[in-house]
């Protein structure tokens, strides 16, 4: 999993340390779990996550869900009400989305059973402006863990890398309609910023619930 978490890989290591900012307390954002205690580093859950940790510790001390033994996981879902969701729900219901967006199914992919066909045209809009309208709607996830409705680096539930012309999240569809709308770095660049600006995710801790909102 080295290559789904590697801090010392660019552009990870120039923002590591904007990335671990909690932008409500502007301290570090904590571990908020004891699956990390650690006497010789100084870790407990409520420990703030800095980048000198994340340098002295092995990469493996940050693991997503599906590194985790079965009892971790189990663990975590009776304590923290923490709900797996796999990619190919996560991808249905963002489905969904669109279709009320767009009028009609299939704009990315098509579903079958567990997995999905990338619609390999480009996505239609009606007018010349709709694709950004789409890129301006605002999403959000309520309640996030490693936030799947939104990127989908890897399968959730297999920990396998998704090649970026299948991934399902909301900022991978915005992100997939600025590269088939945009000729030039600089409107690129432009409109993936407008896509992440247009993204937010909401982390609670303890919380049955995961689902993503289009506002």
């Amino acid at each position: 999993m080295k290559e789904l978490i590697d801090f010392k890989s660019y552009p990870v290591n120039n923002m590591l340390s904007d990335l671990l900012k909690d932008k409500t307390t502007k301290k570090n954002i904590i571990f908020a779990t004891s699956d990390y205690d650690d006497e010789k580093l100084g870790i407990n859950e409520k420990s703030e996550i800095t980048v000198d940790i994340l340098s002295r510790s092995d990469l493996s001390l940050i693991q997503p869900r599906i590194c985790k033994s079965f009892e971790e996981q189990t663990e975590r879902t009776r304590k923290k009400a923490e709900v797996f969701t796999p990619s190919w729900i996560c991808n249905k219901m963002n489905n969904q989305f669109d279709i009320e967006w767009f009028g009609r199914e299939g704009v990315f992919n098509k579903t079958e059973n567990q997995d999905w066909e990338v619609t390999s045209e480009l996505v239609y809009f009606e007018n010349s402006d709709d694709w950004q309208k789409y890129i301006k709607t605002t999403c959000l996830e309520i309640a996030c863990g490693e936030a799947p409705f939104i990127v989908s680096r890897y399968d959730v539930s297999s920990g396998d890398m998704i090649p970026i012309n299948r991934r399902i999240g909301i900022l991978d569809r915005k992100l997939r309609v600025v590269s088939e709308n945009t000729d030039n770095e600089a409107d690129w660049l432009n409109w993936a910023f407008s896509s992440y600006k247009a993204v937010y995710l909401y982390r609670e801790l303890i919380s049955s619930s995961r689902y993503p909102t289009c506002l």
